[in-house]
């Protein structure tokens, strides 16, 4: 800086022991209005006003915008990174997991169900770049999303307790964003937004005392759970011997009588640290840290001796993006708690729904390898999410989802997985369209019955997970109709299409049509005493919900699944429409894999519809668990 200094001295003719009577101008400007001047030709500002602000592009902000743009809104998503996905992405690779950890039929449905569904089918190459793309594809197709990559949120103009407008940089570009939105949700995970804009937030770990939590510290503090880097390698046909860096930290065989070394391809959630630090403002030093002990336990592996079968295995990419657990928890209308995890107790304002168990990790992470890296008490069922714990209490137009709710650090030990985020992202963007179209705050949706009700029956129609609510949708034209096919299982009655349930519950029930394909091409047919309008026809398919779907680098996980069309899902069929002119096909569908499916047409009086089932999957069985129709004024996706 004194060298510049000095040069600009020269070039306006003044030596560096000129005695400077007036400030120094060039062309009639002080240095600070030049360098003023020149920041603002590099950074060219560009304004924006939209119906949604999502901040961060991880599994939350990706379903929240989604959802939003779906439901009619427009969405603006700035992502910090040049990749959507957050932890899931291929810069982190950690595993979206979530209520299939219950070992029942509880598989997340909804935006996230159709992201895996589409990432098993297109990317049987297994490629973590690929799953990137199947979720940038999904957010770039949908005309109602503007989407900015590397753009850093910085900045929040507030008034009268809501969020006027936002400001970005995205340095690629040298541009400055200034959006001004209706809504604004914060899926950061750190809750930059809610911090940066003054919402009430919680961080650390709170005391028994507090909540009565059993699993709760005695004394509060300001820990968290840590932070962990990832890696994979490969193996060779050839020894690959390994160096490591000289900064890497030693191990030996004692530091791993509580975290196990199984296999090689994909480690560790165990490299953890930075719960006993700030593990945002640390985060530069914490990443050196956690790269000193990932090449520290690949050191032991190769070299220790007790991995003898390490021999031909090498790092074949090693993450830089620590994967964070936990940060700051905004606070919303209600917090929840231990108890609201483990009683999986109702809530009337119920969006979404959680099965992880609550595992909760140490702060000290791999600085303590005497201690044992988790502590997880299993669930035994669901437990239901309010949306209550999605908006900020004291923000009045900011909604959040991911870890960075409303919910106690006991409770976050659950809610936290990413599986379970993006149900909650879900909510929130179908909360926010809702809002946006009867001009009304997340606030009065919760605690309005009729809106409360109405967006629960939006939501449930688009395929969120909301335990005990059934299809009581007025506009749904199906629950009129009279159901008869040309076949049925004793435990696939055709009625069960219309008993107000897309899924299995677990309540001795399949909820759903099934016939034997051997018959040759069972149909399922809905019709009316008198004939109704209708444009779009729903079927809600079987995928599986009992199994596990995900993108992982775990071959032990990845092998246990069903890596393309999941079988009970059916493949080919045919629509067809009776109408007092005749029957015509409305859709005609070969290769299907998606559980939600629409077909949108244009409107037509009908006295039936006939579902006919050329092909599934490889299931011997016929499936449908719902059949739904309606006459939609402003097409919903």
């Amino acid at each position: 800086m004194e060298t510049k200094r000095r040069g600009f001295l020269k070039a306006v003719g003044l030596g560096s022991g000129a005695f400077l009577a007036s400030p120094i101008t060039l062309f009639g400007k002080t240095p600070e209005e030049l360098a003023k001047q020149a920041k603002e030709e590099v950074y060219q500002k560009k304004q924006y006003t939209t119906d949604v602000l999502i901040a961060g592009g991880g599994m939350a902000g990706v379903c929240a915008a989604l959802a939003a743009a779906r439901n009619g809104a427009k969405v603006i998503l700035i992502q910090d990174r040049s990749r959507l996905g957050g932890n899931a992405s291929s810069e982190i690779r950690m595993h979206v997991l979530g209520a299939t950890a219950l070992r029942q039929v509880w598989r997340e449905t909804g935006i996230l169900e159709e992201l895996f569904l589409t990432e098993a089918v297109t990317n049987q190459q297994r490629s973590y770049e690929m799953w990137d793309f199947v979720m940038y594809d999904k957010v770039i197709s949908e005309k109602n999303i503007t989407l900015l990559l590397d753009s850093v949120l910085y900045d929040a103009e507030v008034a009268n307790g809501e969020i006027q407008m936002i400001r970005a940089i995205c340095s690629q570009t040298e541009e400055i964003y200034e959006i001004k939105a209706k809504y604004f949700a914060d899926c950061t995970g750190d809750a930059t937004l809610g911090a940066i804009a003054g919402a009430e937030y919680m961080r650390g770990r709170e005391a028994k005392s507090q909540w009565g939590e059993s699993l709760a510290i005695d004394k509060a503090d300001n820990k968290s759970m840590g932070n962990s880097l990832l890696f994979m390698s490969s193996q060779h046909d050839r020894p690959m011997p390994y160096t490591p860096p000289v900064w890497a930290k030693k191990f030996t065989k004692k530091d791993f009588v509580h975290r196990k070394i199984n296999t090689f391809e994909f480690g560790y959630w165990w490299l953890e640290l930075g719960g006993m630090v700030d593990i945002i403002q640390d985060g530069q030093k914490l990443r050196h840290d956690l790269l000193t002990i990932l090449f520290g336990v690949w050191d032991y592996i190769k070299n220790s001796g007790n991995h003898p079968e390490s021999e031909n295995w090498a790092l074949s990419w090693v993450g830089m993006i620590p994967g964070k657990r936990e940060s700051r928890r905004l606070i919303g209308d209600y917090i929840m708690k231990q108890e609201d995890v483990q009683s999986a107790k109702l809530f009337p304002d119920r969006v979404a729904y959680g099965g992880w168990p609550l595992d909760d990790h140490p702060p000290e992470g791999m600085s303590s390898t005497d201690m044992v890296p988790y502590i997880s008490i299993p669930l035994k069922a669901p437990y239901s999410i309010p949306f209550k714990s999605l908006y900020s209490k004291n923000i009045k137009n900011l909604l959040m989802a991911g870890r960075n709710v409303s919910v106690s650090h006991v409770a976050l030990s659950s809610t936290r997985v990413m599986a379970t985020c993006a149900t909650m992202g879900q909510a929130i963007g179908t909360a926010m369209a809702y809002c946006t179209k009867n001009n009304i705050k997340p606030a009065t949706l919760a605690n309005q019955e009729a809106h409360l009700a109405s967006y629960q029956q939006l939501l449930l129609r688009q395929d969120q997970p909301i335990l005990g609510v059934k299809n009581q949708d007025m506009k749904d034209l199906a629950r009129l109709a009279k159901v008869k096919a040309s076949s049925e299982t004793k435990e696939g009655a055709a009625a069960q299409v219309l008993d107000g349930y897309n899924r299995d519950v677990m309540d001795g029930t399949t909820h759903q049509w099934r016939a034997d394909m051997k018959a040759g091409e069972p149909w399922l047919e809905l019709s009316w005493n008198k004939p109704v309008k209708i444009n779009n026809i729903q079927l809600m398919f079987d995928t599986g919900l009992h199994r596990r779907l995900l993108i992982s680098s775990d071959n032990g996980v990845y092998n246990s699944q069903e890596r393309h069309a999941q079988p009970e899902t059916i493949s080919d069929y045919t629509i067809e429409v009776k109408t007092k002119k005749g029957t015509q096909e409305v859709a005609r569908v070969e290769n299907n894999y998606l559980r939600r499916v629409e077909h949108i047409f244009a409107p037509v009086e009908v006295e039936s519809i006939r579902i006919k089932v050329l092909k599934t999957n490889g299931d011997p069985l016929a499936k449908i668990f719902e059949v739904r129709c309606y006459l939609d004024e402003v097409q919903v996706s």
